[in-house]
């Protein structure tokens, strides 16, 4: 999934565009289980989907990204 912050930024760049983007734009649902089903494959340095998300974004993103969805399930 991409999502497209504004007409010239692609990357979230605070917690609260990542959410917007999230809830918003994908229409997806912050659930626990979602939360957890996304951490475990971004954790997974191994899994296919990291390793793409990686490359087109950089480390630094995803680690961010993994920030955003533990901040998620805590906010719950």
């Amino acid at each position: 999934m991409e999502c497209f912050v504004s007409d010239d930024e692609l990357i979230p760049k605070s917690y609260a565009q990542w959410r917007q983007c999230i809830e918003v734009r994908a229409k997806l649902k912050l659930t626990p289980s979602y939360i957890n089903e996304r951490l475990s494959e971004l954790e997974d340095g191994e899994h296919t989907r990291t390793q793409e998300f990686a490359k087109l974004y950089g480390a630094s993103q995803l680690e961010q990204t993994i920030q955003w969805f533990r901040r998620a399930l805590e906010d719950r």
